[in-house]
């Protein structure tokens, strides 16, 4: 069992040699080499390398609002080779900077990971693993920065990430996507706040069961901070907002 605060440090290992393949094929979901039971938010700073072990336990397994997340990431922190099941509250917040590498959401809550970045030159970046079962979004920006993701896989999700629609204080943010495979059901892979300058650059995208392209690429909303749901104002690419081209999505 874990207490309310655990911090850990140390050096992080190269990107593997099976993520470097992406997408070539998709990584094979990996088995827990144990179980960890949480009762409270784990935080880390430095290096968090869970070894593959599936920590859940966080929240009620749905969509309410303001549960506790299972990590909080510390601005510069890294949590790699981490499983999380279900129930998994609000996943992870990183506060500032951070990286997730090798994570895997077996069955997502309310959100997989939401990006509190503390300035304009904070960078998430998300490298490799994968989400399922996400009634709404995998990934939440929520502040300022820019967001990373790249060599991931997601099945059976609302959208892969959202800028924050209605936050009661609004930025510009910066979401890049590269070699990432959706595997239908889906309905979008991004939701940018168009009035807000938010950019969305996608290349490498793979999108799976999807024969009827039902699935939108890039969805355009005007945002507020008056916490009314945002509104939608046009999909695909534009070279502004949604930034792709054909030749950046395959499907199968």
């Amino acid at each position: 069992m874990l207490g309310t605060a655990m911090a850990l440090a140390g050096c992080a290992p190269a990107p593997t040699a099976a993520a470097a393949e992406y997408p070539a094929k998709l990584l094979a979901w990996p088995m827990a080499t144990g179980e960890e039971n949480v009762t409270s938010t784990i935080a880390v700073s430095g290096t968090f390398d869970g070894k593959l072990r599936r920590y859940k336990g966080i929240g009620d397994g749905g969509q309410s609002e303001d549960q506790d997340p299972v990590f909080k990431v510390a601005d510069g922190g890294t949590i790699q080779n981490v499983i999380i099941g279900a129930p998994a509250g609000d996943g992870i917040h990183c506060s500032g900077s951070c990286t997730l590498r090798n994570v895997w959401w077996e069955d997502v809550g309310e959100d997989a990971a939401t990006f509190r970045g503390t300035s304009r030159s904070s960078t998430m970046t998300v490298e490799g693993g994968g989400a399922r079962h996400a009634r709404d979004k995998v990934f939440q920006h929520n502040i300022q920065g820019t967001m990373i993701i790249r060599n991931f896989q997601a099945a059976d999700i609302g959208a892969l990430i959202r800028s924050c629609g209605n936050c009661s204080t609004q930025f510009q943010r910066t979401i890049i996507i590269e070699n990432v495979t959706v595997t239908a059901p889906a309905k979008a892979l991004v939701r940018v706040n168009a009035n807000y300058g938010d950019t969305a650059t996608l290349s490498g995208i793979t999108i799976i069961g999807d024969s009827g392209r039902k699935i939108n690429i890039c969805e355009r909303y005007k945002g507020n901070d008056s916490g009314d749901e945002p509104v939608k104002i046009g999909n695909g690419a534009d070279g502004t907002n949604c930034r792709y081209s054909p030749s950046d999505i395959t499907y199968r």
